[in-house]
């Protein structure tokens, strides 16, 4: 009997879609098991959708939450193992008629932010989150509880699995496409017309953040930082908070470009040509650190949390330990005396890597 992957939803880009993707790779015979689709990632494969899909909530993620964990539950299916991508709710996954011998793999990008740290997670903060959470801890603390195996994608993911579940996990940190980004030594050559002619006008030595346009990856920091240090800053990405992150550059005392939506070429031609990338999220793993150091970037990133796990103080970059935009600025003056290293990863995080951990984990 074949086994299925399951996750929670399924979206153009995003770390966790990367998971999923490496899971396909892994085990092609599996079914994909998900809430909804909006994405299409998997043609020729069996995507099955939940009910939640021919829904409205759908389109909202906060307002489908409540429902989540039951949704998960008696899933019909005859499968031999689940192997499931967690960060919200997928692992309360279950089938109706089990064999004997059916396993469930957890592999976990975080529990449940709003239930379990809601100073991470702005949705945990509201007054229907507040009151549905001591329930929804309970649930979701049993549900955990039931027998799968777990992992996590950090040192600091497997403690909080641990605070909050009770439960053992290892860590197997997750995929990046290091070989892919090693494999050109300069990215501008990939650039078209256009992309070549914005990085030409952009200043020889600048601050990089680059990522999701959201509260908690804290882009404000890094404007923060470089005005501070005297240093013109690059923001890319895309995201809600982009009507307030070009506000914040408008009104800096030093030049900052916002950047929508950049290609791979471009966003790896940035991570060259900064003078430092600076993380300052508190992040369950952080990929966007591994692949500006693949790249050859120096990098700046918070010690809480899973970003600095990786990472090689003075060689591959520095840490700030107090969590504050002031702490990056300081460390900004510092990055001269970590040498600038050719492409290449310290440490092997590549998607082969990660294909054959999961692998071995659940036994080809």
């Amino acid at each position: 009997m074949p086994g299925v992957l399951v996750h929670e939803w399924i979206e153009r880009d995003g770390g966790s879609e990367k998971v999923l993707d490496e899971f396909v790779r892994c085990f092609p015979d599996a079914d994909v098991l998900c809430l909804w689709d909006n994405a299409g990632r998997y043609p020729g494969r069996t995507v099955v959708e939940s009910g939640l899909a021919r829904t409205p909530l759908r389109r909202s993620k906060a307002l489908a939450l409540p429902a989540m964990p039951f949704v998960w539950r008696d899933r019909p299916g005859d499968y031999d193992f689940a192997l499931v991508s967690s960060h919200c709710f997928a692992h309360h996954v279950s089938f109706r008629t089990p064999p004997a011998e059916f396993r469930k793999y957890v592999y976990v990008h975080t529990p449940a932010r709003y239930l379990w740290t809601p100073e991470l997670d702005e949705r945990g903060t509201s007054p229907a989150a507040r009151l549905a959470s001591p329930v929804l801890r309970g649930i979701d603390r049993r549900r955990a509880r039931e027998g799968a195996r777990f992992a996590a994608n950090s040192d600091f993911v497997r403690r909080r699995i641990e605070k909050a579940w009770d439960v053992d996990a290892r860590v197997v940190f997750p995929p990046v496409d290091t070989r892919r980004i090693t494999a050109v030594a300069d990215w501008r050559t990939e650039l078209d017309d256009d992309e070549s002619a914005l990085v030409a006008s952009l200043p020889d030595s600048f601050v990089l953040g680059a990522s999701r346009f959201v509260p908690y990856k804290r882009l404000d920091w890094v404007i923060r930082a470089a005005e501070r240090a005297g240093l013109p800053a690059v923001i890319a990405g895309s995201g809600p908070e982009e009507a307030r992150l070009r506000e914040l550059a408008e009104s800096a005392r030093v030049p900052v470009r916002v950047l929508r939506r950049p290609s791979d070429a471009l966003l790896y031609t940035l991570y060259q040509r900064a003078l430092v990338y600076v993380f300052p999220a508190i992040e369950d793993f952080g990929i966007m650190p591994v692949e500006a150091r693949a790249a050859g970037a120096r990098v700046i990133v918070n010690s809480l949390g899973g970003a600095s796990e990786w990472l090689t103080e003075g060689v591959d970059g520095l840490c700030f330990r107090e969590d504050r935009w002031e702490a990056v600025a300081d460390c900004i003056p510092e990055i001269d005396r970590v040498p600038r290293p050719s492409a290449g990863s310290t440490a092997d995080l590549s998607s082969e890597r990660f294909r054959a951990e999961i692998v071995a984990w659940v036994g080809n």
